[in-house]
């Protein structure tokens, strides 16, 4: 199969007709065979629904739907999990990503080799209060990714089949995937300038709630990719600092009281500066190896209940 395309839906009833035969009609035209993958995150509306009659109608759509929301995250890893195609493209499912941009995110990956290809809204038909935090966190992203990027958070983009069998996406960490691909050691990562659409059914799903929820995944991610498997190599060195501070302190101390004879050492600010240092040196450590036993056998991050399927008949290692 050339192509998987995965789609998470949250009460997107009114769009999904037309996104399908949208999508139909450029695989057919560019001759790619392909699959569409609809992970319903607990919509409250009647997708589910409209995703069984497309699969009735269409062979070429699965469908998978979540107990609760969960996240889009999670239904990316899922719909991720489920894919069978050699290039997999995701697209949100309001219509503001464009279907006809599959033909040359699949060329990309295919003939010039990318891992990643990352769409880039260039012209956005978003409300200003989105657009601008949106540039903040792509500024950011840029700097301490040193990916050249100019829209992480694009729900329109390609990865080869390789990239999403490999990395593992949880929390609100689906906008940094090329990230978190890089980092995995997938290094050909480019962009696309990709048509935007102004939202033609329903509402948006942004609210403050998620910028400060990717902000803290973003410092999670940082941490996460350079002292996942070596934790003792971060809060040892912190550990070992404070208490040698500390040390240092108490000894000066304990020359200052005995050899010079100086009194009233406990009630010098030193002293409690000291003693607070070797306390907390000694509990940063202690964590340090805790966090290092724990990586060495830690478990998965993505748990949820798959209420319903169609179209899909086995999910490996997915279901928990």
């Amino acid at each position: 199969m050339d192509v998987s395309i995965v789609v998470p839906v949250y009460n997107e009833e009114e769009s999904l007709p037309e996104l399908t035969r949208w999508i139909a009609e450029v695989a057919e035209k560019a001759s790619l065979s392909y699959e569409v993958i609809f992970v319903d995150d607990g919509s409250s509306d009647s997708s589910w629904l409209v995703i069984e009659g497309l699969q009735r109608e269409y062979n070429t759509v699965r469908g998978i739907k979540f107990r609760r929301n969960y996240g889009k995250s999670a239904a990316l890893h899922l719909g991720f999990g489920a894919s069978q195609g050699e290039v997999v493209i995701t697209m949100d499912a309001d219509l503001q990503d464009s279907p006809d941009e599959i033909p040359e995110l699949y060329r990309m990956i295919k003939e010039e080799k990318y891992d990643v290809v990352s769409g880039w809204k260039k012209v956005r038909h978003d409300p200003i209060g989105k657009r601008w935090p949106s540039k903040f966190f792509n500024w950011t992203t840029r700097r301490i990714s040193k990916i050249k990027l100019h829209d992480f958070n694009c729900g329109l983009k390609a990865y080869h089949r390789d990239v999403v069998k490999t990395i593992e996406i949880y929390g609100e960490m689906h906008r940094y995937i090329p990230v978190i691909a890089k980092w995995a050691g997938f290094g050909r990562i480019t962009e696309k300038v990709v048509q935007h659409r102004a939202r033609k059914y329903g509402k948006s799903k942004f609210g403050a709630g998620r910028l400060i929820k990717g902000f803290l995944d973003l410092i999670t991610l940082t941490f996460v990719s350079n002292f996942a498997k070596r934790p003792m190599h971060f809060f040892g060195v912190i550990g070992t600092l404070l208490f040698v501070v500390g040390f240092v302190i108490a000894a000066y101390l304990l020359v200052a009281k005995f050899v010079w004879l100086e009194y009233r050492m406990t009630e010098r600010p030193l002293f409690y500066f000291g003693l607070l240092a070797m306390m907390m040196g000694t509990q940063v450590f202690v964590a340090g190896f805790v966090a290092e036993m724990i990586s060495r056998s830690s478990s998965r991050r993505n748990s949820y209940v798959i209420e319903k399927r169609v179209g899909i008949k086995n999910i490996e290692n997915l279901e928990k």
